[in-house]
C-alpha cells in the first residue's frame, strides 16, 4: 500500500497526537534518511509546532561515524520521556548499515509510554523480523531494495492489533467512533460495504484499514513474483544464514587488502554480525568517491554511493556469490589504485 514516506505520514497522522503542554516531541536519529526527516518536520509544522523545539535527534557522543548504541538511544529516550509523543527509528540505518535492537528499544520506549514507529526499508527481506512478537507498535517499509519489487514498487505497513482494533458497535449514527482515527480512503473500508456508495466509513481491522485506494496491479504483480522466489529459497531466515557468511567473507577480504589500499578507506558498519544486515558501508578518503565510482562502473560493478564519501556494498544472498565478493574486492583495489594516481 502506497510508498514508504506516504505510509509513514499515514502512521503519524493516526498515532502522533501532540499536546504542547505535555507530550509533543518526536525522536529520530540525527542522520535519518532525508525523506524521514522531512516527513517528521512537516508533521510537526502541520500541528503548528517547530522542529527546533519538538524534534529530538539521537547522535552518539562516542562514535565518529554515528553508529548508535542501544545505550545512546535509551539515554535520549530517558532524558526526553516526559514530553515525547513518538519515536521514529530505522530497523537498519541506511548510511551506516547498523541493525538496531528493535525489541529492546521498543520495550524501553513502552516503559515510558511512548509510541514507536519503525522504518524497515533496509531491514525487510534482509534480516528476519518478528514484529508482533517484539510488540512493535507500527512499521512501514518499501519493497524495492532487498525484496526486489522494482523502483517505486508498492510499500508495506504493519500496525499492531491493539492499535488497529475496530469496535463491533460501530454504527452509521456514530461513524467516527469505535476505531483509531486515521486518514482514510475507500480501500480501507470493509469489503461488504465498500461498493454500497453510502459514504459511511466502516474500517477494516488491522493495517488493511489504513489503505487508501486501489493499488497498482503492476506493482502487486512485480512484488508477488519476487516473494515467490523468496519462498522457493526457503524464506528470509534461510537466506540470512547465507547472508552472514557472504558479508563476513566480504569484510574479511576488505580487511585483507594491501596497506596502501587500506589507508584509503575504512568500514563504518559494525563488525558484529548481529548488528548489521547484508550491507557494508565503506568510508573513502575525502575526494575519492567520484573517481572510485567511475572506475567501478567501468568494471561493471554496481554498488551505491552516499555523499560525501560512502559507498554501500551489499552482497544479496538470493543471487550474489562468494566469487562475486572476490571479484568486487579486486575491482575495488584497481579503482583505488586509479583514484590514487589521479589524486596525486
Amino acid at each position: 500500500m502506497q510508498t514508504l514516506t506516504a505510509n509513514l505520514h499515514l502512521l503519524m497522522s493516526a498515532f502522533y497526537r501532540p499536546d504542547i503542554n505535555g507530550r509533543h516531541k518526536i525522536i529520530l536519529e540525527s542522520r535519518a534518511f532525508p525523506s524521514d526527516h522531512f516527513a517528521v518536520e512537516s508533521q510537526l509544522r502541520h500541528h503548528g509546532l517547530s522542529p527546533e523545539t519538538s524534534m529530538i535527534t539521537v547522535q552518539s557522543p562516542f562514535s565518529q561515524d554515528n553508529v548508535l548504541s542501544t545505550y545512546d538511544i535509551m539515554s535520549v529516550i530517558s532524558t526526553n520521556a516526559a514530553d515525547t509523543a513518538l519515536i521514529l527509528l530505522p530497523g537498519i540505518q541506511y548510511y551506516t548499515g547498523q541493525l538496531l535492537d528493535i525489541p529492546v528499544i521498543t520495550a524501553f520506549a513502552h516503559k515510558h509510554g511512548i509510541f514507536v514507529i519503525w522504518d524497515l526499508a533496509h531491514a525487510v527481506g534482509n534480516v528476519p523480523l518478528s514484529l508482533h512478537a517484539w510488540d512493535v507498535d507500527a512499521a512501514a517499509w518499501c519493497t524495492y531494495k532487498y525484496l526486489n519489487g522494482g523502483p517505486g514498487c508498492i510499500g508495506g505497513l504493519f500496525v499492531h492489533e491493539r492499535n488497529s482494533l475496530v469496535s463491533k458497535t460501530i454504527t452509521d449514527a456514530n461513524p467516527g467512533e469505535g476505531y483509531t482515527n486515521r486518514l482514510a480512503g475507500w480501500w480501507g473500508n470493509d469489503k461488504s460495504t465498500r461498493f454500497a456508495m453510502a459514504n459511511k466509513f466502516h474500517p477494516v481491522v488491522g493495517a488493511a484499514g489504513f489503505q487508501l485506494s486501489n493499488p497498482s496491479v503492476l506493482d502487486i504483480t512485480s512484488l508477488s513474483a519476487s516473494l515467490e522466489v523468496f519462498q522457493l529459497a526457503g524464506g528470509v531466515k534461510e537466506l540470512r544464514k547465507k547472508s552472514l557468511k557472504l558479508t563476513g567473507f566480504l569484510e574479511e577480504l576488505l580487511n585483507g587488502m594491501s596497506e596502501e589500499d587500506r589507508a584509503m578507506f575504512r568500514i563504518i558498519t559494525p563488525s558484529d554480525p548481529d548488528q548489521r544486515g547484508a550491507q557494508l558501508s565503506i568510508l573513502l578518503e575525502e575526494g575519492l568517491l567520484g573517481g572510485v565510482m567511475t572506475e567501478l562502473e567501468k568494471r561493471s560493478v554496481i554498488v551505491d554511493e552516499r555523499k560525501p564519501d560512502v559507498i554501500r556494498v551489499a552482497p544479496a544472498p538470493l543471487y550474489n556469490t562468494f566469487g562475486e565478493c572476490v571479484a568486487f574486492v579486486e575491482a575495488f583495489s584497481k579503482a583505488l589504485e586509479t583514484a590514487r594516481k589521479t589524486k596525486v
